[in-house]
């Protein structure tokens, strides 16, 4: 896990206090710290008080231990290519998230009107299918007088 820190000092015994200030969830999200309890570790830092640090950290014996401490500016170079050099901006990525919320109220809406449709066509459909059996009844009925009309005819006869 990857924590952004700002360093805090270096304590009597030659180790870096970092001030953790956020650390990476997943590969694009990062949330804040917001209690800044320091970390001390033995890895040495190449800068010093005041400056901001990628820190890689492992949880040993439900404590964080610091692997590496990385200078941020490749980072925040990587990070404004990546996005702010494209315009992506928050206000972008919040209009962005509104069209997705949008686009996706949309289909929903869509999606329940296929399903009335769909619903509807069934129910005309069971309709016809009951039609066409009351229709062959009242054929074979008309069918069966009929031949009796016949019948009664040809006795007349």
């Amino acid at each position: 896990m990857r924590y952004l820190a700002k360093i805090e000092r270096a304590s009597f015994l030659g180790n870096t206090v970092l001030q953790p200030l956020a650390r990476q969830v997943d590969e694009y999200l990062w949330e804040t710290i917001p209690d800044h309890a320091v970390i001390e570790t033995k890895v040495a830092a190449s800068v010093g008080p005041g400056a901001i640090v990628l820190a890689t950290v492992e949880q040993q014996d439900d404590q964080l231990q610091i692997v590496a401490i990385d200078d941020v500016v490749p980072w925040l170079l990587e990070l404004l290519e990546q996005f702010l050099s494209q315009g992506i901006t928050p206000d972008f990525l919040a209009q962005e998230a509104e069209r997705a919320e949008q686009w996706r109220q949309s289909l929903t809406l869509e999606s329940q009107e296929v399903e009335r449709r769909a619903l509807e066509t069934a129910a005309r459909r069971d309709e016809i299918q009951e039609l066409e059996r009351n229709l062959k009844v009242a054929r074979a009925e008309l069918e069966q007088r009929e031949a009796e009309l016949l019948a009664r005819q040809q006795e007349a006869e």
